[in-house]
């Protein structure tokens, strides 16, 4: 099997599952896991002999394709703000909307030695990110699953990042013990009743607790979140929320109830609210 040919068995198999941009993409991520190859080099070698392992592992990996099954999930990992991390069906795979809430923290908090803390961490995508990226940042993580902190674990070990991982559910959380310069969260925000809507790949692979909420409570995390940055986070803290683009007026009024100033809604990158922000006033 040639270059030319496993690119054209990838987009006849995928072509009634995928569109064509979203298999051209897989068809990148394949050769760059597999063969360590660059884009440029599939337009190079377009008519090498490629090994035979190749052609076994890309029919295994078209199989778990045609199961609508992530290829994140598939190879193991997920590229998010410029790193590998580790996925797994514990975690969700990172966004890239998520990605610019990070650089918008980034981007807004400049100083050095700050304390921050993030709320349901998943993969620990976030945290670890902030880590990186800030000035000598105090990075601490929680989530309610083990499993999810395990992995989170590993992507701090692999990536040479110092965050502290905790077990916490934010809906029994117990007062806080210290203050943060920041606290971020991306918790479930989906409703059950969007369920329809949604592709197998998300709906049938990722994990629901951190997807879903009730359809007569879709601020079943936003509550007690503000009603816990409230109490932890420093005078003049930051808080930094990932929210249901059909929801920012009511994340906004949850914040306004919980005492919050300087709320602000942000669109992401397609043009659809998908972030707020607010800033602790002094009490």
């Amino acid at each position: 099997m040639t270059t030319r040919e496993a690119i054209l068995l990838l987009r006849n198999t995928l072509s009634s599952f995928y569109d064509i941009r979203e298999i051209e993409s897989m068809t990148r991520i394949i050769f760059e896991e597999v063969l360590l190859w660059k884009p440029v080099d599939i337009v190079m070698r377009d008519n090498e002999e490629l090994p035979a392992f190749f052609e076994v592992k890309l029919n295994e990996i078209m199989a778990r394709l045609m199961r609508h099954e992530p290829l994140q999930y598939i190879l193991g990992k997920a590229r998010f703000h410029g790193h590998n991390f580790v996925v797994t069906p514990s975690t969700l795979i990172p966004r890239p909307e998520t990605e610019q809430l990070v650089d918008m923290i980034i981007d807004q908090n400049p100083a050095s030695d700050l304390s921050v803390l993030d709320i349901g961490t998943g993969s620990g995508c976030i945290a670890i990110s902030l880590a990186r990226a800030m000035k000598f940042a105090q990075v601490t993580a929680t989530d309610i699953s083990p499993h999810a902190l395990a992995v989170a674990q590993q992507n701090a070990k692999a990536l040479k990042t110092q965050v502290k991982f905790a077990v916490q559910d934010i809906l029994h959380c117990p007062a806080p013990t210290e203050a943060w310069d920041i606290i971020v969260s991306n918790p479930p925000y989906i409703t059950e009743r969007e369920k329809a809507a949604m592709e197998p790949n998300v709906l049938d692979y990722e994990p629901h607790s951190a997807l879903f909420v009730p359809d007569d409570n879709p601020m079943l995390f936003y509550q007690p979140i503000a009603a816990f940055a409230q109490r932890a986070l420093k005078n003049g803290g930051r808080l930094y929320l990932e929210i249901n683009r059909a929801m920012a007026q009511q994340v906004i009024d949850t914040l306004r109830a919980h005492r919050f100033g300087n709320i602000q809604a942000h669109n992401d990158f397609n043009g659809n609210p998908r972030f707020v922000t607010a800033i602790k006033n002094n009490n």
